[in-house]
């Protein structure tokens, strides 16, 4: 009998070696989605009232850790009986990301925005939350697919090890994942917060704590304008990298220019394409509910 634990517990160990070692490639693999996962969300989560950012944020850190408990057991089945269907979740994936990237490429071109300020009506704090809530389901909605690419990536690093080393690993990197990019953008949109409580703490005199919350206060909208910048980029180059590895044609497209440069354009043209039809697809359907 003692034999017998003694052999379950060195199964036990065997199996947390493999998914120790499994999760570190896994982690070293997704690490330059998670990058991109990272500009994409901390500007998804930023632009709202200082006393809202961290409630938002938790609302799109549980919708991230759902969707991943929704990704994992499909994609492990789907990877087992039907792979194929990975690859085409994942392009249309891609051209979703496109197609947000560009739409906010569009928006900042040719839509001039004015900034109207308005007394606090209980219309407005109605319009405000509504306004939250489409945002965050917009997070949500994007972190989905972000959520499938790191899943399949870690996967991936895992299809010549048993079922579940499987499970383990792509749930441990999953939930690192979304604790460690929403950690991060906690840190984001809190600076300025961090930069008062040190103001306070140097009572307004010079020296480095004051120096280091002014700077923190001063440096978070201009933070918070480059990841509106930086996250349409990544949302971009996610989306052709995503087009450029699931689509033969592409992927074997112009050999000779840089990945980069092939991702980049990829997903502007993907962008553009999609936004033409769904742009054009909204017309006809409003024409239509006229007549």
């Amino acid at each position: 009998m003692a034999s017998g634990i003694f052999a379950i517990l060195d199964d036990i160990a065997s199996l947390m070696d493999d998914v120790a070692m499994s999760s570190k490639i896994a982690t070293e693999k997704t690490a330059g989605i998670l990058g991109d996962d990272l500009a994409v969300n901390a500007e998804k989560a930023t632009g709202f009232v200082s006393s809202r950012e961290l409630p938002v944020l938790w609302a799109i850190t549980k919708g991230s850790l759902l969707n991943k408990m929704i990704i994992i057991p499909i994609a492990l089945v789907l990877n087992y009986f039907f792979p194929i269907a990975i690859k085409v979740i994942l392009v249309f994936g891609g051209l979703y990301l496109a197609f947000e990237g560009v739409e906010k490429i569009i928006e900042y071109l040719f839509h001039s925005s004015e900034t109207v300020v308005e007394a606090q009506s209980d219309e407005n704090i109605d319009n405000g939350l509504e306004a939250e809530k489409v945002k965050v389901k917009s997070a949500i909605t994007t972190d989905f697919i972000l959520s499938i690419e790191i899943v399949i990536i870690a996967l991936g690093t895992v299809l010549d090890k048993s079922i579940g080393t499987q499970i383990i690993t792509v749930t441990i990197v999953s939930f690192l994942a979304t604790v460690g990019v929403y950690g991060i953008v906690a840190l984001i949109v809190r600076m300025d917060d961090a930069g008062f409580k040190l103001l306070k703490r140097s009572n307004n005199r010079k020296g480095f704590l004051s120096s280091l919350g002014q700077f923190l206060i001063k440096a978070l909208p201009v933070v918070i304008r480059l990841l509106g910048v930086i996250g349409t980029v990544a949302l971009i180059l996610v989306s052709g990298g995503i087009l450029v590895h699931n689509i033969d044609y592409l992927h074997h497209l112009f050999p000779q220019v840089p990945s980069i440069i092939k991702e980049i354009v990829s997903g502007l043209i993907a962008g553009v394409l999609v936004v033409f039809v769904v742009k054009t697809f909204g017309k006809l359907l409003t024409v239509f509910k006229k007549k």
